[in-house]
């Protein structure tokens, strides 16, 4: 089993940063690949970005590329993802979520966190 907890949601403004993290506990961190995902209400929970379990590969939603930037830290069983230029339609809760392989396939991905609220303000 793993445990996956999520924090540094918040209310931001257009323009601005947010960086959330996700902490796990459970089996070894490292040897999981780490994704991202978001749900907006009525709508399905999307890919937004993950990252090999070395660190090595990351891969991007194209809503997202070059405004976010996904990282982990395997020493402090912690992924990243810091979020720049935000925009109102990045609203959403944020998930983090780990597989044993690099996929953007929410189905793909076994376990999962309770998510964290991200609001954008226009």
């Amino acid at each position: 089993q793993v445990q996956l907890v999520e924090s540094g949601g918040g209310l931001v403004q257009a323009g601005g940063s947010l960086r959330l993290s996700c902490t796990t506990s459970g089996r070894t961190f490292s040897a999981y690949a780490m994704g991202w995902f978001r749900q907006s209400p009525g709508k399905e929970r999307e890919f937004v970005a993950g990252i090999s379990w070395s660190g090595s590969r990351t891969y991007y939603a194209d809503s997202v590329k070059g405004r976010f930037t996904i990282s982990r830290d395997n020493a402090k069983n912690t992924v990243y993802l810091q979020m720049n230029s935000l925009k109102s339609e990045d609203t959403a809760v944020y998930y983090c979520a780990a597989s044993n392989r690099n996929t953007v396939v929410a189905g793909a991905y076994d376990y999962w966190g309770q998510g964290t609220q991200v609001t954008v303000s226009s």
